[in-house]
């Protein structure tokens, strides 16, 4: 029996969902979302606060501040709450309204830009933000997770042993790309130990991480308009670039079946769906994809038929024109 003294403390590691019975595809998705932060998130921000501490960065009077589309958000929250320390999420208009309504519950101030980027983005100018803040007040505490090497040491200790314990025979791995910690931290964790494991980004039509061209993008989460500092792509074997109406698709294909995810989690079961038909037809490799969280905080978005309609117009076929994977 678990008996837990802090929020962070608890995070269900070894369930596995077999795609088989839903998508028909080899897939095993790793279920990141059952602990109190929701995500997959508050691995690398219990990591990060804790690095920060040791290192002396935090002082009782500091204010922990980070850019987030959400879920890194609430986790900083919820690690903030439990520490007694104030938390600012800086944020833009697509995080959805569930996310920020959580932060605050939990004590968080979160602050929403509005000016996009001109690429059409809004990380740029929430970065910029957070620069400005801190510089004009040393209080402020930028935990950074677009650099921070905590990001992907949460992965490297935790994420990836456990996909290795349940998985020894291992062949394939999708991990969604969006700071990259996740997928730097099982990337590495696997390549050093010279495992022969094909690892397999798995990122948004529109987002620049892997070189690709700015596009609109709307669903949080994966994806980015400025390329992370934690990204190396000589640790990663391949990248499939989904387009977000497939992610949407995927999303209510799960949900069909009883399975409420995020968007993040339809990107990459879209993505590695769509990969394994292509390189492994009528083959049955082991594989795992990781699902960063659950579904709960997007019913006003990707689970809304006004909203679907507004950004994406009326439902069709899946659009395959943007499909991509490239060694």
């Amino acid at each position: 029996m678990p008996v837990i003294k802090t929020p962070q403390e608890f995070n269900v590691e070894d369930l596995f969902l077999d795609l088989r019975t839903v998508t028909g595809a080899p897939l095993y998705l790793k279920c990141e979302g059952f602990n109190f932060a929701g995500s997959v998130k508050l691995k690398a921000a219990a990591e990060m606060v804790a690095a920060a501490e040791r290192d002396g960065l935090i002082r009782p009077d500091s204010v922990l501040v980070e850019s987030s589309s959400g879920n890194l958000g609430i986790a900083l929250a919820m690690v903030a709450a439990d520490k007694g320390l104030r938390f600012l999420c800086v944020t833009d208009p697509r995080c959805n309204t569930a996310s920020r309504r959580l932060m605050r519950a939990l004590g968080a101030e979160v602050m929403v830009i509005e000016a996009q980027d001109p690429n059409g983005g809004y990380l740029e100018s929430r970065i910029r933000f957070v620069r400005d803040l801190c510089a004009s007040d040393s209080r402020h505490v930028w935990l950074n997770q677009y650099a921070n090497p905590g990001n992907w040491r949460a992965h490297y200790r935790h994420t990836a042993p456990a996909i290795a314990r349940g998985f020894p025979g291992l062949e394939v791995l999708f991990v969604g790309a969006g700071t990259t910690g996740t997928l730097m931290g099982c990337a590495r964790y696997f390549k050093e130990r010279g495992a022969p494991v094909t690892i397999v980004a798995v990122d948004a039509v529109g987002s620049v991480t892997f070189g690709g061209l700015p596009e609109r993008r709307m669903v949080p989460g994966l994806g980015t308009s400025v390329r992370p500092e934690l990204v190396d792509e000589s640790w990663v074997d391949d990248v499939v670039h989904v387009p977000e109406t497939d992610t949407i698709r995927a999303c209510h294909d799960l949900a069909a079946r009883g399975f409420l995810f995020g968007g993040s989690t339809g990107t990459v079961v879209s993505g590695a769906t769509r990969w394994l038909e292509e390189k492994y037809p009528g083959e049955e490799p082991v594989a795992v994809a990781v699902s960063p969280d659950l579904g709960e905080r997007y019913l006003d978005s990707i689970y809304e038929e006004g909203w679907l309609r507004e950004h994406f117009g009326p439902p069709g076929p899946p659009d395959r024109s943007h499909w991509s994977a490239h060694p």
